[in-house]
């Protein structure tokens, strides 16, 4: 727990300096006055200033968010030796400058994390297929357990290799995003047998991209042969005289090709329940290869309660190996070339998302909010320096993307305007900078509380 709060700390921090900052330097450099440079709002807790004319930079005890306060005549009266210092005063170029820094500066710092955590490599699992759920897109292409997805065709038409099954997950969910097909050049888990085929996955509903579009589309984890790993005392496995190191052919005579086909004909064993009675689990017939033998064991796996109350059957056994691993990392300017393409390729998606949930071609549960984010910086965190930077980079474009958003309160509504002024001639009139702040007020909450209820949905497993 308190590694996730620090992280999250951690990455407020940052995120707020670094968006703050833009807004400062440039503000600076356009001759603004700038008055305070706050991190967090509320009481202050740390202060610095060098003397009467120059920023106060302070540090307050709520740290969600924070702003840059300049010199503006809209705010209070001014001394006239300093109006030329004053924002207001400043041609529109400036000011829609000042403005639209602090997000560029969200999506530069994107750049810089990708290239980093690029730089340093990651070990993810090679892009070797599991065997594809049933009636999924994969299955259907004619993708098998142990196929080894070597590269995908891009838009433009040439080949790009896949690194990882990370790689191939991102891609796609982009293809899947622009509704288009994505073709594979695909080898044997040897590197042999080399074939091509197609994922139509303009045919799958991107309502949320999560871990039932992907099982959709027939991508699960990486593959692992269908081998017993700890068996724990007292339970199913262990009552039926499975031992680790099992190898497990088949299940009620159908051939076993992995661990998650394994885990699907566990699962699969639940059966609904009966009249007055609780649901049960069948039993199945397992062969299995031991110490060069086959042999036929009954199992009766037990049925367990999930996270948000939902059932499923299991049999208290590790199933499978740890996947095939590579390190996947990238020399100085390659690394910061796929930094830039990352940044502009999750910026693109976050928009095309928030596209589809504003017609309601996606859902809203996409969304998520600071316990997510704690969660997932805990756990990135543990997972080790390459891992953070990139989940830092992830919620950098989040917030420089957000942040650029036509809404008011938000820099991107602050452009709409000085768009207005730019095309009208004339600045937008206090009446309805008041009726769009209370809109935008109103908007923004209502974002911030689907999002905390996703967070909340999401910890108590009714997501």
């Amino acid at each position: 727990m308190m590694v996730t709060v620090l992280a999250f700390v951690l990455t407020l921090a940052v995120l707020i300096v670094v968006h703050e900052y833009g807004h400062y330097r440039m503000a600076v450099a356009c001759g603004v006055k700038v008055l305070r440079f706050s991190v967090g709002f509320g009481r202050v807790i740390w202060r610095r200033q060098r003397d009467a004319d120059s920023t106060e930079f302070v540090v307050c005890a709520l740290p969600l968010g924070g702003y840059v306060r300049m010199l503006d005549e809209r705010e209070g009266r001014v001394p006239a030796a300093e109006l030329d210092r004053c924002f207001n005063r400043k041609p529109l170029r400036h000011r829609v400058a000042i403005v639209a820094a602090g997000p560029l500066a969200n999506l530069g710092l994107a750049v810089v994390l990708y290239a980093a955590s690029n730089w340093l490599g990651v070990n993810e699992p090679k892009a070797v297929m599991s065997a594809p759920a049933p009636a999924s897109l994969a299955e259907s292409a004619g993708l098998r357990a142990g196929d080894w997805v070597r590269a995908i065709a891009r838009p433009e038409g040439e080949w790009q290799e896949v690194r990882s099954l990370a790689d191939l997950r991102w891609e796609v969910t982009q293809a899947a995003l622009r509704e288009e097909p994505l073709r594979l050049s695909v080898t044997d888990r040897d590197g042999r047998g080399a074939r091509e085929m197609q994922l139509d996955l303009d045919r799958v509903t991107t309502g949320e991209v999560d871990a039932t579009f992907m099982r959709a589309v027939g991508i699960g984890p990486g593959f692992s042969e269908a081998v017993l790993g700890r068996v724990a005392p007292g339970g199913p496995a262990a009552a039926a005289g499975l031992r680790e190191g099992d190898r497990v052919l088949s299940v009620d005579g159908a051939p076993v090709a992995d661990a998650q086909q394994l885990r699907e004909k566990i699962r699969a064993a639940l059966q609904a329940p009966a009249q007055g009675q609780g649901a049960s689990a069948v039993e199945q017939r397992w062969r299995v290869l031991r110490e060069g033998g086959e042999i036929d064991i009954t199992v009766r796996p037990r049925v367990a309660e999930e996270a948000g109350g939902r059932l499923t059957a299991r049999i208290d056994a590790f199933v499978g190996r740890p996947p095939e691993m590579t390190k996947v990392h990238y020399g100085p300017v390659e690394g910061l070339w796929k930094g830039a393409v990352r940044t502009w390729e999750v910026s693109v998606m976050t928009l095309r998302m928030l596209g589809r949930m504003l017609v309601g071609e996606a859902s809203i549960k996409n969304l998520s909010g600071p316990l997510t984010i704690a969660d997932f910086a805990g756990q990135s965190v543990q997972l080790g320096l390459a891992y953070y930077l990139g989940f830092l980079a992830v919620v950098s474009v989040s917030l420089g993307v957000l942040n650029l958003l036509p809404l008011p309160m938000l820099d991107g509504g602050h452009l709409m305007y000085y768009l207005f002024e730019g095309v009208t001639g004339r600045p937008v009139s206090e009446e309805w900078l008041a009726r769009l702040q209370r809109g935008g007020i109103a908007v923004l909450l209502a974002m911030m509380s689907v999002a905390l209820f996703n967070d909340v949905a999401r910890l108590l497993g009714l997501h």
